[in-house]
C-alpha cells in the first residue's frame, strides 16, 4: 500500500545552497493540477487521493507522484493564491514564468545562477550559455556558502541539468543541446505580482535578458 502522503510546509535553512530542485525543473503542467488542489484549499485526505489514488500528476509510481506532489508543493507554498491562479488559468507562457517564480523563490541555486552567470552572459552580448560555467558557478556557490553539501558528481550533473531544463522552458536558451541565448520578455501578469507582492529578489533573478 502507499504511504501517505504528508503534504509539506515550506522550509528554509541556513544553508543557502540545496539539490532540492533535482527532483525536476519546472513541471509547469503538474504545477497547474497542485494549483487547483491549494486554490480548492484540499484537506489531507483529499489531497493523497488526488495525488496517489487518482494519479493525476499521471506517474508511473505513487513514490514518483509524492516525489513531485511535494517539490511542486513546497515552491508553490512560498508563494501566494494570486499566483497559483497565474499557475493554474494562465497561458501557457504566463503559467511557466508564473512556475519559474515560485522556483526561483525556492531554490537560490536556480536564482543566483539566473542574477549571477546568465545575467553576465546578456552583458557580455554572449550568445551561448556553455555548460563549462556550471562548475565555475558552484565554486563560486562555496565561497558564498560555505555550508553547502558536498555533492557528487552525479548530483551537480543533475543540478545542471534541472537549472538548464528550466531556463529553456522559459526561453531564456533556445534548448539544452545548443544553449543559444535569447530574449525573453516577462508577462505583465507574473511582474504586477511580484511588485505587488515586493518579490524583489524574483525580479532581479528573471528580468535577466535584455
Amino acid at each position: 500500500m502507499p504511504r501517505t502522503l504528508v503534504i509539506p510546509c515550506p522550509t528554509r535553512t541556513d544553508v543557502r545552497y540545496s539539490a532540492n530542485i533535482t527532483a525536476g525543473a519546472l513541471k509547469v503542467a503538474e504545477s497547474r493540477l497542485i494549483a487547483d488542489l491549494l486554490l480548492c484549499n484540499v484537506d489531507q485526505t483529499a489531497w493523497r487521493e488526488a495525488i496517489v489514488d487518482a494519479n493525476i500528476l499521471q506517474t508511473s509510481t505513487p513514490s514518483t507522484a509524492i516525489r513531485i506532489g511535494r517539490l511542486v508543493h513546497a515552491r508553490l507554498g512560498l508563494v501566494s493564491a494570486p499566483l497559483w491562479r497565474l499557475v493554474r488559468d494562465g497561458t501557457t507562457t504566463v503559467a511557466t514564468q508564473a512556475c519559474l517564480a515560485a522556483a526561483v523563490k525556492h531554490s537560490a541555486m536556480l536564482g543566483d545562477f539566473m542574477d549571477l552567470v546568465l545575467r553576465e552572459r546578456y552583458r557580455q552580448r554572449l550568445d551561448v550559455l556553455p555548460t563549462a560555467v556550471w562548475e565555475e558557478y558552484l565554486n563560486d556557490c562555496r565561497s558564498r556558502d560555505p555550508d553547502m553539501p558536498q555533492w557528487h558528481e552525479s548530483t551537480q550533473r543533475r543540478l545542471r541539468s534541472t537549472v538548464y531544463q528550466s531556463l529553456a522552458q522559459v526561453g531564456y536558451i533556445d534548448s539544452t543541446q545548443s544553449r543559444r541565448l535569447q530574449a525573453v520578455h516577462i508577462a505583465e501578469p507574473v511582474l504586477a505580482y511580484l511588485h505587488d507582492n515586493d518579490e524583489d529578489y524574483i525580479l532581479r533573478c528573471i528580468e535577466v535578458s535584455p
